[in-house]
């Protein structure tokens, strides 16, 4: 089984990466070809056998990552970032495990655990009804951190979505891997660790995640769809913050309306059939 691994870093969390880097060498049973990104950075310092590409610039998360895979070779591909580690060697052998047992499987992400025993908090559980953490399922958007998926699959979906620079970018990898016939699957028996840090420490948090909603609808859903779920997004974020988040909200809606004035890049619109195979999987992508 051989594995393309691509983990990004900006270069400023040295020990982190260095844990993460080194819970995918131990992985057992595998072929790895691994390269570290350093997104406006050269990393150096790296094990034997990982190879290290240096952007000139910070392109953003999604472009970083594509550009990884460029450099490695696989008949998958894993995604890890730098403050994210794989606590079991035998990690990668059982996902893709669970993939060829049930080849419907088009992309795969592990349930997310603090290392310190933390209390993970419940966004990292990608689905709606929460429920219990250790519950698979499958599920129509990604904890982007740490993810698997056949490489034929990624090629298929175009890749991650490089003009969003952050934020979102696993919400459409996930529609796109839907509309090829196959699911996209929370594996709440299989571990990745990350330290629970808030979202909102990037100062561009609220901004990006309501042009990247935007975004998200007019590069990806059939027009009729795509002020549905805008609609419904701009709704919650209203009752959520309306009263309580002021600048929050404020923001936000800087995002948004940034997300009509600006082109978003190629519209792939999901086809009838990956809208009805969503909704009939308890998501209709208007929520």
């Amino acid at each position: 089984m051989t594995v393309g691994v691509v983990v990004l870093t900006q270069g400023t969390r040295p020990a982190d990466l260095e844990r993460g880097i080194r819970s995918v060498l131990a992985q057992q049973g595998v072929t790895l070809d691994v390269v570290c990104v350093g997104n406006g950075w050269q990393p150096t310092g790296l094990p034997v056998g990982v190879q290290s590409l240096g952007l000139p610039t910070n392109l953003g998360i999604p472009a970083g990552r594509n550009r990884g895979v460029s450099r490695v070779t696989g008949e998958y591909l894993f995604f890890l970032d730098d403050d994210a580690s794989i606590p079991d060697p035998n990690f990668l052998i059982d996902a893709i495990g669970k993939m060829r047992a049930d080849p419907t499987i088009g992309l795969l992400q592990p349930r997310v655990e603090d290392p310190a025993g933390i209390e993970s908090p419940r966004r990292w559980i990608p689905r709606i009804r929460k429920g219990e953490a250790s519950t698979p399922g499958p599920v129509f958007s990604v904890w982007e951190g740490a993810v698997l998926l056949p490489r034929s699959v990624f090629d298929a979906t175009g890749g991650w979505a490089e003009p969003f620079f952050y934020a979102h970018e696993g919400i459409e990898l996930a529609w796109r891997v839907w509309d090829q016939d196959r699911v996209v699957w929370y594996a709440g028996d299989l571990v990745a660790n990350h330290p629970v840090i808030l979202p909102t420490r990037h100062a561009d948090y609220y901004r990006l995640n309501a042009r990247n909603r935007v975004w998200l609808a007019r590069r990806n859903l059939p027009m009729l769809l795509v002020p549905l779920y805008v609609g419904a997004w701009t709704a919650i974020q209203v009752l959520r913050w309306g009263l309580s988040n002021r600048p929050a909200l404020h923001a936000w809606f800087d995002g948004w309306r940034e997300g009509w004035r600006h082109d978003p890049g190629p519209r792939h619109p999901l086809r009838a059939r990956t809208v009805w195979r969503m909704t009939r999987a308890g998501r209709p992508p208007i929520i």
